[in-house]
């Protein structure tokens, strides 16, 4: 699903005008991922999930919202991805702006290069005025969904480690279209980090 969101448009009917991304970068994650949210929810020995906090979210139907507060300081929207009770999501990095970039700019006053609008999962969530009251929405449906993006546009994806993570590394679960200046600056995580 990581790779099949990439070229689909984010759309979030905002009071101040539609704003449209096309998703340029994402990062998957599952439940049998130690970098997933939920990871510690699974009994291994058993596979039953226990029902405690926001990560349990993460095991709710397809296309839910699991929106979180990263470092203090940035909302990041994920949308959950596998059959209700497995645990699994994608992290949206980075959108391309499309239409609504007036808004997202009023929304982000100090950005000086259009590239730095939205390349990067913090910086997308506040130029689409994304924040926890959208947990547990439906992605499908208004004020924030995907839609298909073209289909004749062929994109040049690649994939990495995922970027500031310090388990799970040697996963090449990060999609990217490869030269998109919309594609976040972070660096992926290093498989010698584990090692230390």
């Amino acid at each position: 699903m990581a790779r099949d969101l990439i070229g689909r448009y984010l759309v979030r009917e905002h009071e101040e005008g539609l704003l449209v991304g096309k998703i340029v970068e994402t990062e998957a994650y599952t439940q049998d991922d130690p970098a997933f949210h939920g990871w510690r929810l699974v009994d291994r020995a058993t596979g039953t999930i226990r029902p405690k906090g926001r990560g349990y979210d993460l095991f709710a139907a397809p296309g839910t919202a699991y929106v979180y507060f990263n470092y203090g300081m940035y909302w990041l929207l994920n949308v959950v991805t596998e059959p209700e009770g497995v645990g699994g999501a994608v992290l949206i990095r980075g959108v391309e702006p499309i239409e609504g970039i007036d808004v997202m700019r009023a929304r982000r006053p100090n950005v000086r290069r259009l590239s730095d609008l939205t390349n990067g999962p913090g910086k997308l969530a506040m130029a689409f005025d994304i924040d926890g009251s959208f947990h547990g929405t439906n992605l499908t449906l208004p004020p924030l969904y995907f839609t298909e993006g073209s289909p004749r546009e062929r994109l040049p994806v690649a994939t990495s480690p995922r970027i500031g993570i310090t388990r799970g590394v040697d996963l090449h679960w990060r999609f990217y279209v490869e030269g998109n200046p919309f594609v976040s600056p972070g660096k992926p995580a290093r498989l010698d980090l584990k090692l230390r």
